[in-house]
């Protein structure tokens, strides 16, 4: 079976952590991933271990418009369709709110929330020809105040936003759009925070009820959820994946 005779997913952010996870998920289940990362060594890693008769990787900048342009043009010539899109790029820079400059504070807004923008405008055309769906990674971050964190909680709040918008205005055309909001996950991101005394992990545990972390799979199987047809009446909605942390009440 070619790719254009299977599901074809695109994946921003899509050859490590959440990302990859959807990918091995949704090959996993006969469909053909398009991963779009800045990383072009993640990019090989991931094709690597998906097979290149499941995947194959772009190099794609998501605070460029014309890079983004470019990458789902190239979907559309390759593959010739476009049955999902999953927006995960995203970065973590926590900075003390009073010291976060002009540039650092849109440098992330543009990576989180204008590559949700970008991403989902271009593909429009195609998902409005197979009616797909879209999920945008949020956060828990979206529900709750994380000091040194503005920037980020912003766009989070800003991606559940667009999320809604889109699902009204975009149901017309056939596309559902859904957001999911993860919990802390064992990813390289945050591994690299909790390594740079960034993030501590002990009092996350502690006030989460499953008492972990969550691994990328489980947060995968929950996006693959929302873009298939066993959640075809779901529509802009975020769906909080977190083990508990944001409505654990047991503060005594």
């Amino acid at each position: 079976m070619t790719a254009s005779e299977r599901r074809v997913i695109a994946i921003t952010g899509g050859a490590a952590g959440i990302g990859l996870a959807v990918a091995e998920r949704w090959v996993a289940d006969g469909g053909y991933a398009v991963l779009l990362d800045l990383s072009e060594d993640n990019i090989a890693k991931a094709i690597a271990l998906l097979g290149e008769e499941n995947a194959r990787g772009i190099r794609t900048d998501v605070t460029s418009a014309e890079s983004v342009d470019a990458a789902f043009a190239s979907i559309a010539e390759r593959e010739g369709r476009l049955d999902g899109l999953m927006n995960g790029a995203g970065i973590g820079r926590p900075s003390p709110t009073a010291e976060t400059s002009d540039a650092d504070f849109d440098f992330l807004m543009s990576i989180h929330l204008g590559g949700v923008l970008r991403a989902s405008r271009a593909a429009h055309p195609l998902l409005k020809a197979s009616h797909g769906s879209i999920v945008n990674i949020s956060s828990v971050a979206a529900k709750n105040g994380m000091p040194q964190r503005a920037s980020y909680c912003s766009a989070k709040s800003a991606i559940e936003g667009f999320t809604r918008t889109t699902a009204v205005e975009w149901a017309p055309d056939g596309i559902r759009v859904n957001a999911v909001a993860p919990g802390y996950v064992r990813t390289a991101l945050t591994d690299a925070l909790i390594a740079e005394g960034k993030l501590d992990d002990a009092p996350i545990v502690a006030r989460t009820p499953l008492a972990r972390f969550a691994e990328p799979k489980e947060i995968a199987a929950v996006v693959v959820f929302l873009l298939s047809g066993d959640a075809s009446y779901v529509n802009g909605h975020s769906l909080v994946v977190d083990g508990g942390l944001t409505i654990d009440g047991n503060w005594y």
